[in-house]
């Protein structure tokens, strides 16, 4: 027994194992799989808006904004609907903005609208049918004459929510009020070919005029006069030519309150805009 005392003793070493240290578990995984998705849906959507219309686009976004009202409560039996479903007419619920056969509603979501009423949309059609018979009676007439075809220069059509503007400015070689602001000979040719214009359709006119910043500060504004004497002549000029005083709507001046471009003081924005409203007589 005095021999085994001198035995070493045993020693047993444990050695702790960490799993997944090296790669950091499997939580990356999900956060690039989100990572791949969500760009996924990016490149859709960058996608969809590039390949879509405004009317389609319109119509994709009030899918994804639902405005049919669902009860709280649903289910069978005595309930809030009384064992129905949420689309039945007897039960639909009222409180909000969905629409049925039944139970019509003004919002254009839920009838499937893309935001144009129908007849504003034939509406629309026949202005812009009347717009392009316009045009045609404007420009058809250019080649007649070479003085038609200079003046013609001097026109910019848009159109706009209020109707077709024509716009008729002034160039610094060809001007159409000379410096006593009276009307030039490229005016009276434009003025005839503006009534002519409006032989095809029956809508009523606008008059405005605009003149550009006066480069001397005056005590007194006399742009305010400057642009509605203008409006008032060329008003008379159309007159003469034979447009009937009936279908002129209203004539306005602007001053230099709504400028064409940047600079005040430029020519361009000394101008008419004769404007054929959507409206008819």
């Amino acid at each position: 027994m005095a021999s085994g005392g001198n035995v070493a003793p045993v020693i047993i070493k444990r050695k702790k194992v960490v799993s997944g240290g090296g790669h950091h578990g499997g939580a990356w995984k999900v956060a690039y799989a989100d990572f791949v998705t969500a760009m996924m849906a990016f490149f859709l959507l960058m996608w969809l808006l590039n390949a879509t219309t405004e009317k389609q686009r319109k119509g994709i976004a009030d899918y994804f904004a639902p405005t049919i009202a669902v009860a709280r409560v649903s289910g069978g039996g005595s309930g809030a609907l009384g064992g129905d479903s949420v689309f039945s007419e007897e039960t639909l619920s009222q409180n909000g903005t969905g629409a049925s056969s039944r139970y019509a509603t003004t919002e254009r979501q839920a009838r499937g609208d893309t935001g144009a009423e129908a007849g504003e949309a034939g509406q629309g059609e026949v202005f812009e049918e009347k717009v392009n018979t316009i045009k045609e009676a404007l420009y058809g007439r250019g080649g007649e004459s070479m003085v038609l075809e200079n003046a013609l220069k001097h026109v910019v059509l848009k159109s706009t929510d209020e109707g077709l503007v024509i716009e008729l400015f002034e160039l610094p070689e060809s001007r159409l009020f000379d410096d006593a602001d009276k009307p030039t000979e490229v005016l009276a040719v434009l003025a005839d070919a503006l009534v002519e214009a409006a032989r095809t359709v029956s809508n009523p006119i606008a008059i405005e005029g605009h003149v550009p910043t006066s480069p001397i500060v005056v005590r007194r504004n006399v742009n305010w006069d400057r642009s509605v004497e203008r409006a008032q002549l060329f008003r008379g000029l159309l007159e003469q030519e034979g447009l009937s005083a009936s279908d002129i709507a209203r004539v306005t001046g602007h001053a230099d309150r709504e400028l064409a471009g940047p600079n005040p003081l430029s020519l361009r924005n000394s101008r008419l805009e004769v404007i054929f409203l959507r409206a008819e007589n």
